[in-house]
C-alpha cells in the first residue's frame, strides 16, 4: 500500500474511533455530573445515543404504564434519570413533582420536543413556541375558545354534523369507530375555524393533505424524498397555502362588505359568527402566527378529540351501569325541550353532570396524552432531587393517573369517583398544565358531550373483538375501534 494512501486510512480510522468515544463520552459524561445541595435521581441510561429510548416508547395498553415504568419505578421510585430522545433525562411520576414542573414553565423549564417535531409542526407553533411568542398564541387561543364555546352557532354546528354522521349509520350494521369519530371531529373543526362544509373543495383537499400531516408527525425523523417524514412537512406547506388563501377571501369580503353601508348588518352577523372572523382582528398575531394558528386548531380539535370519543365509546361497551346512567341524563335533558327536534344549548350543556364524569374518567383511565416534554433552564433542586440545567424533564402523566395510592380502583373504568374526586387537583392532569394547559379542553369535552347526546338515545352497540387503546406512546385502536350497531326502535333522532 502507498504511503499516502496508509495515511489516509489512518486518518479515517481515527476519525471513527474519535467519533465513537465522543458518542460514548456524550452518553455517559452526565452520570458523573455531582451537583451541589441536591442529588440528581438514580436510575440507569442504557445503550450510547439511543439511552433507553426504544424501551420507553415500547406499546402497551394506554391504561396501564407499560413494563418500562413498572420496572423503573419499583427499581428507582417514582423519579429517576434515564437517557431518552439522545438526551440525559429526569422522568416524573409523582405528582408534587409533576405539578411543580408544569407550574413552573417559562421560570424554570421551558417546552422541549425534538427537534424534528418543530420542522413539521413550525417554528411559531404554539405546542412548540416558547417565552413572548406562546403567551401572545395561548392568550388569543384562550380569549377565542372564551368566547366561542357557548355560543349558540358553534353548538348549532357540532349537534347538526353529529346527526348527520349517525344518520348515515342507519343502514349499517356495522362501523369503524376510529374513522367517525375523526370525520365527525375534523368536520367541526374545519366548520368553526375556516368555515368550510364538508361539502366543500377545500375541506377535502385539507383533510388529504392532514391525513398526511399525522402520519409524518410518528414518523422517523429522516427528510428524504419520498419518506412520510418530507411528505410530512410539504403537506404542511400546502395545508399553509390553502389556509393563506381562504384568510385572503375572507379578508377581502370583509373590505367589500364594509364598503357597502347596505351589508352593514349582515356582515356584523358573519363577523360575530366564526372563528375565523375573530381571528382576523387580532392585531397581536403577524400572518405567519395566524396560518400556524389554525393549524395547532386543526391538530388539537382533531386528532385528541376523536381519541377521547372513541375512549368513551370503547369503556361505554364495557360498562353497561355508566351506560344506562349516562342515557338516562340524557333522555331527560331531551324531554325537557320544547320540541324533540330542539337544538342543545349551554344550559343543557351544563345539566349534562354525569357526563362529565364519564369523560373525566375516559380521560384518567384512558390517557390521551401521556406525557410531556420539558427542559431545565438551570440546576432546579426540589426535595432532595437535583435536575441539572439542559436536562430533559418528563413529567408522565398516565402513571399518576393509574396510581392505586391517589385513585382508589386505579385500574377500573369508575365514573362514579368524580362525584367526590376535584378534577382539578393536582393528581388529575389530562390535558397538561400551568401555561400550556390546553386551551381547547373545554371545546373537547362540548364536542363529546353532545355527540354522546344523540348517540345514547338512537343507538345500541357492541364493541367487536378485543380492540384496546395502546400507547405507542400516541394513542391509537389497532384494529380502528369496529362497532356492531344497532338504531334504537323507540326512539328518533
Amino acid at each position: 500500500m502507498a504511503e499516502g494512501d496508509s495515511c489516509w486510512v489512518v486518518v479515517l480510522v481515527g476519525g471513527v474511533v474519535g467519533f465513537i468515544l465522543v458518542v460514548v463520552l456524550n452518553h455517559f459524561w452526565p452520570l458523573l455530573f455531582k451537583g451541589k445541595g441536591g442529588t440528581v435521581p438514580k436510575g440507569s441510561f442504557g445503550w450510547p445515543l439511543l439511552g433507553e429510548t426504544f424501551s420507553f416508547l415500547k406499546p402497551h395498553s394506554s391504561n396501564s404504564v407499560g413494563a418500562f415504568l413498572h420496572d423503573h419505578c419499583s427499581r428507582y421510585g417514582k423519579v429517576f434519570k434515564s437517557h431518552l430522545f439522545f438526551s440525559p433525562t429526569v422522568v416524573s411520576c409523582d405528582p408534587e413533582l409533576n405539578y411543580f414542573i408544569l407550574q413552573s414553565e417559562g421560570k424554570l423549564f421551558e417546552c422541549s420536543y425534538p427537534k424534528p417535531i418543530h420542522g413539521i409542526l413550525g417554528k411559531v407553533s404554539m405546542l412548540v413556541a416558547v417565552g413572548d411568542t406562546h403567551k401572545r398564541l395561548r392568550n388569543a387561543a384562550l380569549s377565542l375558545v372564551t368566547i366561542t364555546k357557548s355560543k349558540p352557532e358553534f353548538l348549532h354546528d357540532i349537534e347538526n354534523i353529529a346527526i348527520q354522521i349517525l344518520d348515515s349509520w342507519k343502514n349499517k350494521p356495522q362501523v369503524l369507530f376510529t374513522e367517525e369519530a375523526r370525520k365527525f371531529t375534523f368536520n367541526v373543526i374545519v366548520k368553526q375555524v375556516l368555515g368550510l362544509t364538508p361539502q366543500e373543495p377545500e375541506t377535502s383537499e385539507i383533510l388529504e393533505d392532514f391525513l398526511t400531516f399525522m402520519r409524518g408527525l410518528i414518523s422517523l425523523p429522516l427528510y428524504i424524498p419520498g419518506t412520510p417524514y418530507a411528505r410530512a412537512v410539504q403537506a404542511r406547506s400546502r395545508i399553509s397555502s390553502t389556509v393563506k388563501a381562504i384568510v385572503e377571501k375572507r379578508r377581502a369580503g370583509r373590505r367589500n362588505n364594509n364598503n357597502d353601508d347596505d351589508d352593514d348588518d349582515n356582515n356584523n352577523c358573519k363577523k360575530n359568527s366564526d372563528f375565523l372572523e375573530i381571528l382576523l382582528s387580532v392585531d397581536t398575531l403577524s400572518e405567519d402566527e395566524k396560518v400556524s394558528f389554525v393549524l395547532d386548531s386543526l391538530l388539537g380539535g382533531y386528532e385528541t378529540t376523536s381519541l377521547l370519543m372513541c375512549m368513551v365509546v370503547h369503556f361505554l361497551s364495557h360498562s353497561p351501569a355508566a351506560l344506562q346512567q349516562l342515557k338516562q341524563e340524557h333522555l331527560k335533558i331531551r324531554s325537557m325541550k320544547q320540541k324533540h327536534d330542539d337544538h342543545l344549548d349551554w344550559e343543557d350543556y351544563k345539566k349534562m353532570e354525569f357526563t362529565q364524569y364519564v369523560i373525566n374518567e375516559a380521560l384518567r383511565y384512558g390517557n390521551v396524552v401521556k406525557f410531556v416534554h420539558r427542559k431545565a433552564l438551570k440546576d432546579v433542586k426540589y426535595k432532595g432531587y437535583l435536575i441539572p440545567s439542559g436536562w430533559k424533564v418528563l413529567p408522565v402523566f398516565t402513571a399518576v393517573h393509574l396510581d392505586p395510592s391517589l385513585h382508589a380502583n386505579a385500574t377500573q373504568f369508575h365514573p362514579w369517583r368524580w362525584e367526590s374526586q376535584d378534577p382539578t387537583c393536582k393528581k388529575f392532569t389530562p390535558f397538561g398544565g400551568g401555561s400550556r394547559c390546553c386551551p381547547g379542553s373545554d371545546l373537547a369535552k362540548v364536542e363529546v358531550a353532545f355527540f354522546l347526546h344523540h348517540l345514547v338515545q338512537n343507538f345500541r352497540w357492541k364493541t367487536e373483538g378485543e380492540d384496546q387503546p395502546i400507547a405507542y406512546p400516541y394513542v391509537e385502536f389497532q384494529r380502528g375501534l369496529v362497532l356492531n350497531v344497532d338504531p334504537c326502535s323507540e326512539t328518533t333522532m
